[in-house]
């Protein structure tokens, strides 16, 4: 990764956000943003990037995996992933998807930028100002502030 695209010189590393949707307001209630990170898990176990505590979802239901500059969905989960009602096991994610898993579980809300959020990059430059020890992965919650 070139550090260098964090302070605003060269191009900035790919962040996919998963935003876990209110199922009465259709609104973020909860985010996780990710930095050049290859893969990342969902599902109930908590071992996985993203951990869902609901009975539908599977230990281990779903990966968003980076092949080349593309991110695609993979389902696992027993009760399946749908995005408008329609099972899916393998997609392509365009950049802004809403899936839900299970017919009854939760919806995620997946979005797709090459530009870093502000408050992420101000936690990068506080953490480490010289870059030289980001992690691969950075995992954070934002509640609205």
């Amino acid at each position: 990764m070139n550090h260098k695209s964090l302070s605003g010189a060269n191009l900035a590393p790919n962040v996919i956000t998963v935003s876990l949707r209110s199922p009465s307001y259709s609104v973020p209630i909860q985010q996780w943003h990710f930095t050049d990170q290859p893969i990342i898990k969902i599902g109930r176990c908590a071992d996985n990037h993203i951990v869902l505590r609901s009975s539908v979802v599977s230990r281990y239901h779903l990966e968003l995996r980076c092949v080349g500059n593309r991110w695609k969905l993979i389902n696992f989960g027993n009760n399946g992933t749908y995005k408008n009602g329609q099972p899916i096991t393998e997609l392509e994610i365009p950049d802004e998807i809403i899936i839900q898993l299970a017919l009854s579980g939760p919806q995620l809300q997946i979005n797709l930028s090459t530009n870093v959020p502000e408050p992420l990059l101000k936690l990068l430059r506080h953490q480490d100002s010289d870059h030289r020890n980001l992690p691969g992965r950075l995992r954070t919650m934002f509640s609205g502030s």
